[in-house]
Formats: structure tokens, C-alpha cells, sequence
């Protein structure tokens, strides 16, 4: 996810959970055994496939109804008191990590709806004119910025967010194909939550395997990059050969004739949050900088007024809006449905209200079944009757990762759940810290933007559908489903598939004694 962004000096969640914070309270007991408790999530899974993938309604609203009727279902098997189980829900809402990720898509979201009404589609439209690029390369690059995006700032979901409202319609404009570009941003958003040294995923993965964050980065790099160079080409080749939808010419002419190269000022303002989160700023510190630096670059360079930055719409008798009627923020309006605040700053955080609300029930579920012990039925299984030696002990620790962060759709959450478990695997046979950081971060990282109920996915596609409200040309038939991108995001499944192939080849496979204890020392 990278959603933190923080050098690990503060207590993050991975700390919280080592020192019991999350392993304290009650559990809850189920009729049926342990298994039972996770029939809140199993149901919720089931209901986002039928209605993403069967029934083809890509709806935020409909999976929240999934994922609280699952909640209500699993109620019904609680043994004993219902309290329990409540507060439970209420105790998964409140960890920092679902916060935390609603935190960084408002303000991705607040920072990419700045540079589209500052012109850096535009910008972005004209540059690849000039150089080009064709529809053929766009997902290409994409991925790459993307990817070295992301591995700056360090937090996925917010660069899936800003590049699907930035890149995306620029690379439709010129003919990429939508659905490759779409995963071309997601795998962009993997390489680098994978990658980047302040990502929150990076630091979970490292102190829950006692590793230090350098030395884990070092050593994850050749795994990342294998993938990335195959997805890269991969890229290439389906952008020759997947065709682009058939956009109006006139509409075509007039937003490739205004594109201008006055846009690309903006590039500034994102090289400013990827040295500010280089830099160990948090990332809500860092994307402010992007926010103030690209509100002053639309102010003086005359992109956009501060009207159309934040504007109140206010009703004819509202006490003193006649008289300041001639502020550049206030307007008067006559129709009752009009009164309300917009501009830029409130466009880039509508949209993200149905999205945080799902995240925050699904988290709540996913706390039920580590309280209620199926998570733990699972991992002490594959524990006893599948790591019988390194080689299948390392696919245990591949399949179970992504498994759960199949399942925990917010990747840190399930990162630091499965954390313990993934050291006690790997300890058993002597391996390495940094190999067992390794596995858990590149399932973690993969299928946290894969599954149309992933939190990357879902944050990508909800800054989507915002976008025919940002520009007439771009319609409702252009916005991609999350499930026709799931064979496209080739940064998620060749990461998965690098470690299948080290786990069976010994490729990078490192035991505790091929390293000086301190080098492997929790920091």
C-alpha cells in the first residue's frame, strides 16, 4: 500500500503489532471453530465476484452492502455475547493503516485534480506530440513514470490516484489502449510500493523479519527488476497489438490544438513531493508541498483562478453574500441545488467517500478472522503439513502471502498480520532475514492492485470515474472495469512468479549464516 511514508522512527503499525497491541482483547469464539470466523470475508468475496466479474457492475456502493451483510451473516454464528464481536469490527476500523490510506487519497486526490485543471494532461498530451510517442509506446512509459513515481513518494494507492487522473486520459487521447494503460499505472504503483525505502510496506516487511530497511531494499532490487524488464517489454508488445478506442476527431483536434506546453510547469510540482518524501517527509507533508507549489504555478501562470481552485456557491439570502459578492471565491446562486463548495480542492476529494467506507468495514472483517482464529487455522496448517524442507517452505511463505493479501484486500493491514507467521516459517529453516522480508513484501505489494476488490484497484477506478466530469470528451464507455484489467497488471503476476521461480530454483536464497548477525538486526 505506501501509504505511510515515514521513516520507521515513530511506532508504526508493525510495532504495534509486536508488542501485542493487536494481539490483545478478547477473541471471538464461533459456532463451527475457528474456520467460521472468517465467513464475513469469504461472503464478501464471493459477492465482488459475482457483481464485478459475473454480473459486470463495477459499483463501490454495492460492495459496501456486500461487505456489511457479510458482517451481519458472521454475527449470527458468534457463540456467546454479540458485544464481543462488535467491538472487534470497531477495533479493525480504528488501526492506523485503513486511516492511513484514506488520509493519502484525499490528498492525491486533491493534488492530481490540481494539475488536470492546471493543464498537465495537456502539457503531458503535447509533449508526447512532439516526441512522438506514439499509442503504441504510451503504457510503456506510463509503467516506467509510474514506477519511478511511486518509488519516490512511496505510496501506491496515491500514485495509482494521480496517474490515473493525469496519465490516463492523455494516453486514451492519443489511442493507447484503456485497459493496458490502466495496468500499466497499476504495475508502475507495485514496482515502487515494493521498492521504495519509505514505503510502508518496505518498513513492515523489514522489522517484522528483523531486517534493517537498507539492506532489505539492496537485496529486493534484483527480484523487482527481473519483473519490471519483462513487464516493460510485455508492454511494448500488447501496446503494438491491443488497439485504442475510437475517440471523435473534432474532439480529438480541439484538445490536441489547446494542449499546451505550459502544462508540463507541473512537472515541477511532483519532482517537489518526490524530493520532499526522498527527503524522510511524511507523505501527507510531502503531497502538501505538491498541493501549495501547484496551486502558486496555476495562480501565476494564469492556469486556473483561485475560483476554479475552491469556490462557494451560496444562496441569494444567505447573510452577507451580497455583499461580498465580488470575491474570486463566491458566487450567488439561484438554484437551491447549486448551493454547496467546489473547485479543484473539493473535486479531488469527492469520490474517495464510498471507497473510505468500504476499506474501513473490510479492515473490520479482517480483524474478526484474526481474533477469531481462522487466519491463524491457516497458517498453522500450511506451517505442519507444507514447509517440510526450504524449498517447499519458501512456496508456503509465497502462497500463503498472497493468499491473505488476497483476502485483506489493504496490503499493510495484511502485511502485518501475516508477519509473525512468515518468520516463524523461514526461522524454522535458517533463512535469512532479508529473503523472508523479500517473499512477504513482493506478494504483498502484487496483489494489493490485482483483485477488483484490492484497495489500489478500487482507489484507481474510483479517481476514474471522475473523469468524464473533468473533460466532455471522455465518456462513460471509456472508464475500464477493475475485472478486464486483472490479466494486464504484468508487474503483479511476474513479481508473484519471480519468487514462485526463486522459491524453486534457490535464486537469491539466503540462510541466517551467510550474514553477520548485525546485518540483520531489527533497526
Amino acid at each position: 500500500m505506501s501509504v505511510d511514508g515515514e521513516p520507521p522512527s515513530d511506532e508504526g503499525p508493525a510495532d504495534q503489532f509486536i508488542s501485542g497491541e493487536t494481539e490483545g482483547g478478547p477473541k471471538v469464539e464461533f459456532y463451527g471453530g475457528r474456520g467460521m470466523s472468517a465467513l464475513p470475508i469469504v461472503f464478501f468475496i464471493l459477492w465482488a465476484i459475482v457483481q464485478t466479474a459475473l454480473w459486470r457492475i463495477e459499483d463501490t456502493g454495492g460492495l459496501i452492502v456486500g461487505i456489511l451483510v457479510g458482517l451481519i451473516f458472521g454475527m449470527f454464528f458468534v457463540r456467546g455475547n454479540w458485544q464481543t464481536y462488535a467491538n472487534t469490527i470497531f477495533e479493525g476500523m480504528t488501526q492506523p493503516v485503513a486511516v492511513t490510506a484514506i488520509v493519502a487519497w484525499i490528498w492525491a486526490g486533491m493534488f492530481a485534480q490540481l494539475l488536470q485543471d492546471g493543464g498537465f494532461v495537456g502539457g503531458l498530451v503535447w509533449l508526447a506530440d512532439a516526441a512522438g510517442v506514439g499509442a503504441a509506446l504510451f503504457p510503456a512509459i506510463t509503467f516506467v513514470l509510474a514506477a519511478v513515481f511511486t518509488t519516490g513518494i512511496g505510496t501506491g494507492y496515491g500514485s495509482s490516484v494521480a496517474f490515473v487522473g493525469l496519465f490516463f486520459p492523455a494516453g486514451v487521447l492519443l489511442g493507447a489502449n484503456p485497459v493496458l494503460l490502466f495496468g500499466a499505472i497499476l504495475s508502475g504503483a507495485i514496482f515502487g510500493d515494493n521498492l521504495a525505502p519509505v514505503s510502508d510496506t518496505t518498513i513492515v516487511s523489514a522489522v517484522t523479519q528483523d531486517a534493517d530497511i537498507g539492506g532489505v531494499v539492496a537485496s529486493r532490487f534484483k527480484y523487482v527488476i527481473v519483473a519490471a524488464v519483462i513487464a516493460f517489454v510485455g508492454y511494448v508488445v500488447a501496446g503494438g497489438m491491443m488497439g485504442g478506442l475510437e475517440i471523435g476527431a473534432e474532439a480529438q483536434a480541439i484538445f490536441l490544438d489547446g494542449s499546451e506546453a505550459l502544462g508540463l510547469v507541473h512537472v515541477i510540482s511532483m519532482l517537489a513531493v518526490i524530493g520532499a518524501a526522498v527527503a524522510g517527509r511524511h507523505i501527507v507533508e510531502a503531497i502538501s508541498w505538491g498541493i501549495v507549489i501547484a496551486i502558486a504555478f496555476n495562480l501565476v501562470f494564469g492556469l486556473a483562478s483561485l475560483g476554479d481552485i475552491v469556490m462557494f456557491n451560496a444562496p441569494e439570502d444567505a447573510p452577507l453574500a451580497q455583499p461580498l459578492e465580488s470575491l474570486p471565491i463566491l458566487t450567488i446562486v439561484e438554484d437551491a441545488n447549486a448551493v454547496g463548495v467546489g473547485g479543484s480542492l473539493m473535486d479531488g476529494v469527492a469520490g474517495f467517500l464510498e471507497l473510505s467506507i468500504l476499506v474501513l468495514l473490510i479492515i473490520g472483517a479482517a480483524q474478526i478472522m484474526i481474533r477469531g482464529g481462522a487466519f491463524e487455522v491457516l497458517l498453522e496448517w500450511s506451517i505442519e503439513n507444507l514447509a517440510t524442507n526450504v524449498r517447499n517452505a519458501e512456496l508456503t511463505m509465497v502462497g500463503t502471502a498472497a493468499l491473505i493479501n488476497a483476502i485483506i484486500t489493504i496490503n499493510t493491514a495484511a502485511e502485518v498480520a501475516i508477519g509473525p507467521y512468515i518468520s516463524k516459517i523461514g526461522e524454522r529453516f535458517n533463512l535469512n532475514g532479508y529473503r523472508r522480508a523479500n517473499i512477504l513484501d513482493g506478494q504483498t505489494a502484487a496483489m494489493g492492485y490485482i483483485f477488483p476488490w484490492s484497495g489500489g484497484v478500487l482507489a484507481a477506478y474510483g479517481a476514474m470515474q471522475q473523469l468524464p466530469g473533468d473533460y466532455e470528451w471522455f465518456t462513460e464507455s471509456m472508464v475500464v472495469t477493475p475485472i478486464d484489467v486483472v490479466p494486464y497488471v504484468f508487474q503483479g503476476w511476474l513479481l508473484v512468479a519471480v519468487f514462485i521461480v526463486a522459491a524453486l530454483t534457490g535464486f537469491g536464497r539466503e540462510y541466517v549464516t551467510d550474514r553477520e548477525t548485525e546485518e540483520v538486526a531489527r533497526v
